[in-house]
């Protein structure tokens, strides 16, 4: 059973605060959360709203259709009501006059003012939907203290008490069962992944949706020793984080993709001088400014290529926010061993949702550093570019070892990091660098494949098209359609053998992307010749979910 709550209002009228007491209630009451965001780009005013999904089954997808609707104003219930499942309920107060039958009335200003702050009216709401899902008010009554004290509380805790006495009991959730999970969006994951990675240096100039990450990370320092830097723009954020690794620090910087637009020459010299940096790309749609609150996947073709020249590099996304903990911490270990850029996709769907996670097995974690050690290098020149070990060089701290020098430039170099005009040292640099490319491809991770052993139909996607996908199989499979569902985490090398074993039961793909030019599906074949014979976009700055892909799949593809 799922429960599905929009909370809508304007800026500044709380609802984070609404949804986040809701959400964190029913987690702790034992059941599965799917916390999705919709809110423009403004501090005050507009139409922003939050859908809570909860209940005893997983969710891996929102759903734009609310069994219950809280109101904060009047343009909320106008605006979604249509969308309102049947039996569905509308709440908020009296005097928002809404006119629709399901409307709830409640005295929530009234009430609010009674209690002592008219600020707790939407405390009253929940107090209200909690009686309605057949829960008590004991867990929100510990958050609400672990928040507020004083007058503050005892106002919060008064109208939560009237309101849960006016309510009914309307959808009764069975018993849930807390199982030790987490709660987490992709933003946290990520920081909490770089973390658990040994991270010791992030620098970022704030930029929505990717400022998560530094705030996170940031509240960390006290507890982890680590430095954050808000720099003063992208440019300096990278050449920061570059900086402190070339010093020995394990260091990553986060942007979205207009800041990673100014990134970009900085990256190539990460490539060019082979120092290991993250970047975490946290998309919004392009161009320019675009829409800075919205998610699309727009960045994939630019990223596999941005900067001048060749070198190598590393792309992969994150599908949700375990898999954005789990890929981190592998991308940081990467970027150290092949020293190299690695450019991590995620975007504001994927960040911006919050969702029951399993906790990882820290346990099973290794930190990997691939650093050299400075007693190897006391009877010995160290070379910081030298051909002799193959692709990747030692790499040794500057100061590490006595008497020993290390060199790093942007310009083309010998292998002791001189600058150089030598053709013949031109073409071993760059075979050198290049060779780590054969190397990475094999640590890249297949994509996940969900469905029947031999698939007619294959949806292809990426990154936080897993829990719509996902989804959308299930609906599908319903209705006796049993496709199969293929997402990449890993991107860049491509990883092929999955695809290649599709290809070969002559199964029809189908490529589903945030974007209006299939990236992905261009990806695809320029890697493998693979080419997909339909196509499921969108690009207006809202994600699919999966009802919307099943029901477009049917239209738009099958029946083509």
């Amino acid at each position: 059973m799922l429960i599905n709550v929009l909370i809508g209002g304007e800026a500044g009228q709380g609802m984070d605060t609404l949804a986040s007491l809701l959400e964190k209630t029913l987690h702790r009451e034992g059941y599965a959360v799917f916390t999705s965001k919709d809110y423009m780009s403004r501090i005050r005013g507009g139409h922003n709203f939050i859908l809570v999904r909860s209940g005893t089954e997983t969710a891996t997808s929102h759903d734009p259709d609310p069994d219950v609707i809280v109101a904060l104003n009047r343009e909320t219930a106008e605006l979604h009501q249509d969308r309102l499942k049947p039996g569905g309920v509308i709440l908020g107060d009296g005097d928002l006059q809404v006119s629709h039958p399901a409307f709830h009335s409640l005295p929530l200003a009234r009430l609010a003012k009674e209690a002592g702050n008219p600020r707790v009216a939407g405390t009253g709401a929940l107090g209200y939907l909690l009686k309605m899902l057949g829960l008590g008010t004991g867990v929100l009554k510990e958050l609400l203290a672990g928040q507020f004290s004083g007058e503050v509380l005892a106002a919060n805790l008064s109208i939560l008490e009237t309101c849960y006495s006016m309510g009914e009991v309307r959808y009764e959730l069975p018993p849930g069962a807390p199982a030790g999970n987490l709660l987490l969006n992709g933003n946290e994951a990520v920081a909490l992944g770089a973390l658990a990675a040994g991270l010791d240096f992030y620098s970022a100039y704030p930029m929505t949706p990717s400022t998560g990450i530094m705030n996170v990370l940031a509240a960390s320092r006290d507890k982890t020793g680590i430095v954050v830097e808000q720099a003063e723009d992208e440019i300096a954020a990278i050449n920061m984080a570059i900086g402190a690794s070339y010093g020995g620090a394990r260091a990553m910087t986060g942007t979205s993709g207009g800041g990673f637009s100014l990134m970009v020459e900085a990256l190539g010299l990460a490539g060019i001088t082979e120092t290991p940096v993250l970047v975490a790309n946290v998309q919004r749609p392009g161009p320019a400014t675009g829409f800075p609150t919205r998610t699309e996947q727009g960045d994939l073709s630019f990223v596999l290529t941005a900067a001048q020249g060749e070198f190598p590099r590393m792309v992969t996304s994150v599908r949700n926010p375990r898999h954005a903990f789990d890929t981190t911490f592998r991308a940081l270990n990467l970027a150290d061993k092949y020293q190299i850029p690695v450019i991590l996709l995620s975007d504001q769907y994927v960040a911006d949702v919050s969702r029951t996670t399993e906790p990882p097995d820290l346990a099973d974690l290794e930190i990997e550093r691939h650093l050299a050690d400075p007693g190897e290098w006391t009877d010995r020149e160290y070379r910081r570019y030298s051909t002799e070990y193959g692709p990747v060089s030692p790499r040794l701290v500057p100061g590490a070892a006595p008497g020993q020098v290390v060199v790093a430039d942007s310009d083309e170099h010998t292998e002791e990091g001189h600058i150089t005009e030598s053709a013949e040292m031109r073409i071993r640099m760059t075979k050198k660098r290049m060779g780590k490319m054969k190397m990475l491809a094999g640590e890249m991770e297949e994509p996940l494949y969900e469905g029947p052993g031999e698939p007619e139909t294959v949806l292809v996607g990426w990154g936080s098209m897993e829990g719509p996908l996902l989804e959308a199989r299930e609906i599908l499979g319903k209705k006796g359609y049993p496709v199969g569902v293929l997402v990449f985490g890993d991107l860049y090398p491509l990883p092929v053998r999955t695809l290649f074993r599709l290809r070969d039961m002559k199964v029809d793909f189908v490529g589903v992307e945030q974007n209006a030019t299939g990236q992905l599906a261009r990806l695809i074949r320029q890697e493998t010749g693979i080419a997909m014979s339909g196509s499921i976009l969108r690009f207006d700055g809202r994600q699919m979910c999966g009802q919307e892909i099943a029901e477009r799949w049917l239209k738009e593809v099958k029946e083509q």
